[in-house]
């Protein structure tokens, strides 16, 4: 009975991590659209405040959809030093 328990506990100790990291990997995976994202979305990456991720809005609405990613940089203060904090968490759709 008792390696029953503990192959049982195993068991779910294993199911549990494999959960746990399957999380995470779906975090990782959920990017924000810089061509699509509220203020309030902006806002969660590292180095943009409101101003930041209002100017972001701004530069989207007047000069078009932004191509590529490194297009935010065009964005002003937004630089090299905020968007390489941000590159991975966000994508161009």
């Amino acid at each position: 009975m008792e390696v029953i328990r503990k192959v049982c506990f195993a068991f779910m100790l294993v199911a549990l991590i494999s959960f746990v990291g399957g999380l995470a990997s779906a975090e990782d995976n959920a990017k924000i659209n810089i061509n699509t994202a509220t203020i309030e979305e902006l806002t969660t990456l590292q180095g943009i405040g409101e101003k930041k991720a209002k100017s972001i809005v701004e530069h989207r609405e007047k000069a078009g959809s932004f191509a590529t990613i490194e297009d935010l940089k065009d964005v002003k203060g937004v630089g090299d030093k905020i968007f390489n904090k941000i590159k991975d968490q966000i994508v161009v759709e």
